[in-house]
């Protein structure tokens, strides 16, 4: 009779087990554990305080701008120093339609989400016929041009005496978020851009983009029109970077065209991209929230010299680790060799 009993209960133990195994594939434990930290960064505002908040906010804000660099630069292979651009034309759209025709920021995003994409289609079209360091330097420059473009339309978007967004009172079209509001609008567009990016690496897509990074004749010569592919990788980039800047627009309230166009956006992009892992979705995800935590810190704690440790230390993290940070435990872990100098020796520097 207890054996059984001990037989019913290991049915219905592995029954139980198999139902989990099916609930709970082995596919879907990134996508839990993404709904956990969304669900504990919900949790957390109310714990936190307004500073914190804010820090928190701009974590999440280059969670979105490092995920975005890296579908047109990690998957597709394409280092765009341009995508300042989209994060420009973002914040600037939304601003004039806000300030010149009181138009609501929720009606506004989308209309700067498509300026981005726009702008991106009519630059990629002949910039993506471009190569490594060309293509680099042909971006930088269509940035700088769109930088100079909003800077002459004076009557329009102010020029450089700057534009302000009404954002309190009758004048404003939509009452402003304040910090509560801007930390969970940026959360929401961080875990956006996260699910994006992964949806695009699983998805035949996916495969295309990474083809063109890895060969791009051959994979021109097996069917992918590599064309269409590097062209809607630089569209879905530009869009998440220009919704980045529209929100950015909206919580800064006044701005000048050089805040916008700030080349260091894009700097700051690439190498979070670089010092996570670029082509996955966790490495951007990573460096992004250790550099900018790691930036706060220095600030906060090293005064002056903040800047001058924030680059060796950069420096020192490319030079041990020149495939990535998630890159190279990801491979040591695998591997079980864990030997950052036998790493070194591997890309020959």
């Amino acid at each position: 009779m207890a054996d059984i009993l001990r037989g019913r209960a290991r049915s219905r133990q592995g029954l139980f087990v198999g139902w989990i195994r099916a609930l709970t594939p082995a596919n879907s434990w990134p996508a839990l554990a993404g709904l956990l930290v969304f669900a504990a960064m919900l949790a957390l505002q109310q714990l936190i305080e307004p500073g914190t908040q804010r820090l928190l906010t701009s974590v999440f804000l280059f969670v979105a701008l490092a995920q975005a660099w890296n579908i047109i630069g990690g998957y597709t292979g394409y280092a765009s120093f341009g995508q300042v651009a989209f994060f420009g034309l973002g914040a600037y759209t939304v601003a004039v339609l806000m300030n010149n025709y009181h138009v609501s920021f929720w009606a506004a995003l989308p209309l700067a989400v498509l300026v981005g994409v726009v702008f991106a289609v009519a630059i990629g079209l002949p910039l993506l016929r471009l190569r490594g360091h060309y293509f680099a330097i042909a971006t930088l420059g269509a940035a700088e041009g769109a930088r100079e473009v909003i800077n002459n339309l004076t009557s329009v978007t102010g020029g450089g005496g700057g534009i302000t967004i009404p954002t309190f009172g009758s004048d404003a079209p939509t009452p402003y978020f304040g910090k509560p509001g801007f930390y969970l609008a940026f959360l929401v567009l961080a875990a956006v851009s996260v699910v994006v990016a992964a949806v695009l690496a699983r998805s035949r897509f996916g495969y295309a983009m990474v083809a063109v990074h890895e060969d791009e004749d051959a994979a021109g010569a097996v069917g992918i029109n590599t064309t269409v592919v590097k062209v809607v990788a630089f569209g879905v980039s530009a869009a998440i970077v220009a919704c980045a800047g529209a929100f950015y627009a909206f919580q800064q309230i006044e701005f000048y065209p050089t805040d916008v166009f700030d080349a260091s956006f894009t700097v700051l992009m690439v190498i979070m991209v670089m010092i996570g892992g670029s082509g996955s979705v966790v490495g951007p995800l990573a460096g992004a929230v250790g550099l900018q935590l790691l930036s706060q810190f220095l600030r906060v704690n090293l005064g002056n010299f903040n800047q001058l440790i924030f680059g060796a230390i950069i420096v020192l993290v490319v030079v041990f680790f020149p495939q990535g940070v998630v890159t190279y435990l990801r491979d040591a872990w695998r591997t079980r060799h864990f030997s950052i100098l036998d790493n070194v020796r591997r890309y020959r520097l």
